[in-house]
């Protein structure tokens, strides 16, 4: 019998089929927040409960970074592929028929458990498949797909919200799995099984303390925190799940992830300033289109057009940048980013209620500008300094880094919008007073103008209920002031941080710091 050999596909079919399921897993991080006041008016939930269908999504997502390479091994990598697309197919099908809120979360859980391993086996994929002097059209290819699809979310969120029913958001992601399936199964090479060695423990540990956190986080507010005691003890119950995760990954002999390699300064200094670059993008994507729409009352694709000229920019750079890299210092570059991510913030201070849809706009062309001048540089260095046999520990570790920075920013950052909003609200009332002359001139002349329409006693009640509306408002707006100026002031004092960076051994480790490394990490990685 003559054995056929199966043709490897072309170069562009097997980015195309890589990047087709990734690319929509990326969008659908981002496309349900313009969303977010539709869904919770369609199930009666607060905007509060309703940011559940975010979090649970992130939070799936950060569990599965580090378990990806495992049951890669296990399944095989074509294998592996078609099954997680096909259960990120099936959450998008139970969010669009979901009865009730708790379904929807439940359906997010299920995407993101599938869309979670699409980021880091994508690049996998694109590494192995292309050779090295193509490796950089790969990582551009990548770059491209999940930075700008990410960043399309909103407004592709806000068209489908404004011209069909929220449903769709999910329901569109039905045929294009089905196709990936396909394009998976005739394009993308299998890979090697073999039988690897799993950390259970540090597996459930860790998705304990992710979930218990997200829980607090996200409840919190609602049951004004410590005051609540299941809140109190679920805290400590995280806590405790986060304490035991990390002395069992520093003392098993064959951990999930190595926590020593936050001894290598790039590797440390590289995390910590990506967790923030998610930080602040995600903190504007989400606050920005729930501004825009609860008090200014933008549609949905106003607001998702609103950010929209932050990827034009963002394509703009992608081109950009690698020249600029081979100018400048990557620390120079990555300083300049977060002064531009700073500015871009900074802008959202001067918020009021009659600001322009201009205003609103230009910020996010210089946000984009921020996100690749920090990006793209701190990609370059932040492993730079690792031995070459912990590059997939270090990606590993960098990418949970950076998920559960995204999932937090969502709870804390309207959070902060609520308790901040009591508080101005504290401060305000006090003007409500009729001991204030400015106060009743102000209730005399509405009740006046209230009573060519209504009786006196009508007119009275509906300017208290004028003036209180009025008061909330406010509240709020000051609430949005004083978050925005938060997270600029974190932009502008990152930017010496940049400079802790070591760019002297940028292409090569030193031999004396990985043998020290190698020391401390115990073999036989997983």
């Amino acid at each position: 019998m003559v054995e056929y050999k199966h043709k490897p596909a072309p170069l562009w079919l097997v980015a195309l089929s890589i990047l087709l399921p990734t690319s929509f897993s990326c969008l659908a991080t981002s496309a349900t927040n313009v969303a977010i006041p539709h869904i919770s008016g369609y199930f009666g939930s607060t905007i509060d409960e309703a940011n559940w269908i975010i979090t649970s999504y992130m939070i799936a997502n950060a569990c599965l970074i580090l378990m990806s390479g495992w049951i890669e091994s296990v399944m095989g990598r074509k294998t592996f592929l078609k099954v997680f697309i096909g259960i990120f197919t099936l959450g998008s099908l139970i969010c669009a028929i979901a009865p009730n809120l708790n379904l929807m979360v439940l359906g997010r859980l299920i995407q993101g458990i599938g869309g979670g391993p699409m980021t880091p086996v994508s690049q996998a994929v694109l590494l192995a498949s292309f050779p090295k002097e193509k490796r950089s059209i790969a990582m551009s290819l990548y770059g491209m797909a999940v930075m700008v699809f990410a960043i399309l979310g909103p407004t592709f969120g806000g068209f489908i919200v404004d011209n069909a029913d929220w449903q769709w958001i999910y329901l569109v992601n039905i045929p294009v799995g089905i196709l990936s399936i396909s394009m998976v199964h005739a394009n993308i090479e299998d890979s090697e099984r073999h039988k690897a060695h799993a950390d259970f423990p540090g597996m459930i540990a860790l998705v304990l303390w992710l979930l218990s956190m997200q829980v607090v986080l996200d409840k919190g507010q609602q049951y004004n925190w410590f005051d609540c005691a299941w809140i109190s003890w679920l805290a400590g119950f995280s806590a405790c799940a986060l304490a035991f995760f990390i002395v069992w990954e520093f003392e098993y002999k064959r951990p999930l992830i190595n926590l020593r390699l936050f001894k290598d300064r790039n590797f440390l200094v590289g995390t910590i300033l990506s967790a923030s670059v998610n930080m602040l993008v995600f903190s504007t994507i989400v606050l920005v289109p729930q501004f825009l729409q609860n008090m200014m009352g933008y549609t949905a694709i106003l607001s998702g057009y609103a950010l929209a000229p932050r990827i034009f920019s963002c394509v703009f750079m992608m081109i950009a940048i690698n020249p600029l890299m081979k100018i400048f210092d990557n620390r120079v570059l990555i300083a300049i980013g977060f002064l531009f991510l700073g500015i871009s913030t900074l802008f959202f201070v001067q918020l009021n209620l009659t600001v322009s849809f201009i205003y609103v706009a230009i910020p996010q062309v210089l946000m984009g500008v921020g996100v690749i001048m920090t990006f793209i540089p701190i990609s370059s260095l932040v492993l730079g300094t690792l031995p070459k046999s912990e590059l997939t520990n270090g990606a590993s570790l960098h990418n949970l880094c950076k998920s559960a920075m995204t999932a937090v920013i969502a709870s804390v950052a309207s959070t902060l919008v609520a308790r901040h909003a009591q508080m101005h609200q504290v401060f305000l009332v006090k003007n409500l007073s009729n001991f204030s002359l400015i106060f009743q001139q102000k209730f005399m002349s509405l009740t006046h103008t209230f009573m060519s329409n209504a009786s006196s006693s009508f007119a009275s009640i509906k300017t208290n209920s004028y003036l209180y509306k009025s008061l909330l408002s406010q509240s709020r707006l000051m609430a949005y002031v004083d978050v925005f100026a938060i997270f600029a002031l974190i932009a502008f004092l990152l930017i010496p941080v940049a400079f802790l960076f070591n760019t002297e051994n940028k292409h090569k480790s030193c031999p004396k710091h990985k043998a020290i490394i190698l020391r401390q990490i115990p073999g036989d990685r997983i």
